[in-house]
């Protein structure tokens, strides 16, 4: 599950930066600032959600705790930018897999390198 919340991940943040960076510019251009701030939030968030998925891969817990920390920026961004609720979900969503995959990974066990008794 690691690598599903990596990949996806990292997608999920090229295609989030993208789509933000076109709507910071088009707030930008129309001289709409809240659409411009939200939008350079959601570039943030789309940031998070790269290395979120950067994370996931070797340290899961991190990538969870970086998930929930894009969603709640996605979340504040919501309000001029509605698309980053999408996002915020999204981020809940590999948070939550980024969980699940942190408690069922094996853990190392004392002893297995000394050639000790394992269970």
């Amino acid at each position: 599950m690691k690598i599903a919340v990596g990949i996806i991940g990292m997608l999920l943040g090229l295609v989030s930066m993208l789509q933000s960076c076109a709507v910071a510019t088009g707030g930008s251009i129309t001289s709409n600032h809240d659409l411009a701030g939200a939008g350079s939030v959601g570039v943030f968030v789309g940031l998070l959600f790269f290395v979120g998925g950067a994370f996931a891969f070797g340290l899961p817990l991190v990538s969870g705790i970086i998930f929930v920390v894009g969603s709640l920026f996605a979340f504040i961004a919501a309000s001029a930018f509605t698309d980053m609720k999408i996002w915020a979900f999204a981020d809940l969503i590999l948070a939550a897999m980024a969980f699940f995959a942190w408690r069922t990974a094996p853990r190392g066990r004392i002893g297995s390198a000394t050639g000790g008794n394992t269970k």
